[in-house]
Parts: structure tokens; C-alpha cells; sequence
């Protein structure tokens, strides 16, 4: 069966029970998943994506949908390249954490849980809505980052982050000043190191029609930033905190990592070398 919006809103801090109010949250592709690095595989495919349109200024409405953030993108800003079929175009960018400044990424790496992450949800360029795009196996790239604790504030976030404090509870919702994507995200040169798997929504209906993308390089929000978050109200009046789904069972699927020539030229020369200093190579 279907779940519901008020059937979702009361399921979000119960996500053990996803499956019972939506099969498909029992899927065999689920997300999150837990990336454990030494089983990643290396794809040469996995080059630098093409970022267009992510400096575009624009005037976006954040609101409070009751168990998380959510701010609409325009349809401007796209993204190609790095292994993916065709050009994606966004939608709208969300977040999942923890409680106040605690573990609350959704995926996590080497079983390390970050305070909290970025869900940039873009679908294939000729699709004229997301419910479309879901029914297409790979008409959904979400592109995801992590956070880190900083020292100092981020300023890049302050327009966020003041933004918050007017949608505390449900349904709340008030104009941005101007943002773009680009500046919620690491500088594009830092944006080569990344994981690739195929999965699903990390919330009820849990389709698995995500072509997801993990960046390795976090973004630092100082601990009171991070806290602001959980200053936010569930649609029960409860904190908003622990917004994440717990990581889902791989079932066979094959994570990647970007970069994969460097590594295997790297680990060429060093058996190469291993095998000059044991003195096994012969002259030809």
C-alpha cells in the first residue's frame, strides 16, 4: 500500500515500520547504505561532473514539510558528466541530522556518522515532474554531501541558518535571500572524490529509481550552526532531530569510487617496485 502524507509524518520517527505502512521500503536496493571503502571498486567512468547553471543566483522559499528542510531549486541548474546516462536537472535540496550536533548523515562511511547531510535531488532533464521521473530507473541523481564540526562559523550558510528560526514548526516556511547551489558546496575541484551506487528514497515511498552520489569532501558548519536544526519542530510539536533513515542492507549491489586509473596505476608501480626490490623481475 501507499503511504500517506499523515501516514509519513507519523512513520518519520519510526522507520522500522516503513515496510508495514510501504513494500517497496522492503525493497532489495534500499538507501542509506554503509560504505565500507576497501570494498569499492574503482570505475574509470567516474570522471568530474560538469556543474552548469550551480552559480545561478536565485530567490527560494525554505519550508518546514514536518520532518525535514526543503528548498525548491529552479529547473536552471543541471548536472552531467561523472558516470551518469544524461543530463539531470534539480529540483530541490534537503537535509537529515542528528540531535544537536550529534550523528545524523544518513549514509555513513567505513561506519563513521557524520552530523548531518545533503540531499540534492535533480531527475533526468526531460521529465517534466519528479512522480515521472520515479517510475524510470534511473530518472532520479541525488547528489549527496556530509558535514563536519567546524571551529568557526560557515558564512555561506548564515542565510540558511537565519531562515530557520523563522519555520520552526510545521508547514512554516519564508523567502531566502539570494543563494545559489555552488555556494552550499565544496569548490568544484573538490568535488572529484566520490562514491556511486544505485538505491532509493531514504523516505516512504523508498522507490528505488536514485542513482546516488556520495562526495568523500565534507562541508564544515561550526556546532552551534549545526544545533540551529534541532531547534526545529516535528508536525507533533516534538524536536525535529534524528531526521535519518538507518543504512539498508547492500543485498549484493557493487559500491564505486571515482579515480579509479590513479589508483590502479598507483598500485601497479608499487608491486612493480615490490618486485625490483625482492629482486623477481628479469631482463627481457
Amino acid at each position: 500500500c501507499r503511504c500517506s502524507l499523515p501516514c509519513l509524518l507519523r512513520l518519520v520517527s519510526a522507520p522500522d515500520k516503513w515496510t508495514h505502512a510501504n513494500g517497496d521500503c522492503g525493497g532489495k536496493s534500499q538507501s542509506p547504505i554503509n560504505v565500507v571503502t576497501r570494498k569499492t571498486l574503482p570505475d574509470a567512468r567516474l570522471t568530474p561532473f560538469d556543474f552548469n547553471n550551480y552559480q545561478q543566483i536565485f530567490r527560494g522559499t525554505i519550508k518546514n514539510n514536518g520532518h525535514s528542510v526543503q528548498v525548491g531549486v529552479p529547473h536552471l541548474s543541471t548536472v552531467s558528466g561523472g558516470g551518469l546516462p544524461t543530463t539531470y536537472k534539480a529540483v530541490q535540496f534537503h537535509l537529515h541530522w542528528g540531535d544537536n550536533g550529534g550523528p545524523g548523515s544518513e549514509h555513513t562511511i567505513d561506519g563513521e556518522q557524520y552530523p548531518m547531510e545533503l540531499h540534492i535531488v535533480h531527475m533526468k532533464h526531460h521529465y517534466t515532474d519528479l512522480t515521472t521521473a520515479l517510475s524510470d530507473p534511473e530518472g532520479v541523481a541525488v547528489l549527496g554531501f556530509f558535514y563536519e564540526r567546524s571551529n568557526s562559523a560557515n558564512r555561506k550558510y548564515e542565510p540558511i541558518i537565519n531562515a530557520l528560526r523563522s519555520i520552526k514548526t510545521t508547514n512554516g516556511n519564508t523567502s531566502l535571500p539570494p543563494v545559489s547551489l555552488a555556494q552550499l558546496i565544496p569548490a568544484q575541484q573538490n568535488l572529484t572524490s566520490y562514491y556511486r551506487y544505485k538505491g532509493s528514497l531514504t523516505t516512504p515511498g523508498c522507490t528505488e529509481a536514485v542513482v546516488w552520489t556520495l562526495f568523500e569532501n565534507p562541508i564544515p558548519l561550526s556546532t552551534e550552526q549545526l544545533r540551529t536544526f534541532s531547534e526545529l519542530k516535528f508536525h507533533d510539536g516534538k524536536p525535529m532531530v534524528g531526521t535519518f533513515r538507518p543504512v539498508q542492507p547492500l543485498n549484493g549491489r557493487q559500491v564505486y569510487r571515482s579515480g579509479g586509473a590513479a589508483v590502479l596505476a598507483s598500485t601497479t608501480v608499487l608491486v612493480a617496485a615490490v618486485a625490483v626490490a625482492l629482486g623477481l623481475s628479469r631482463p627481457n
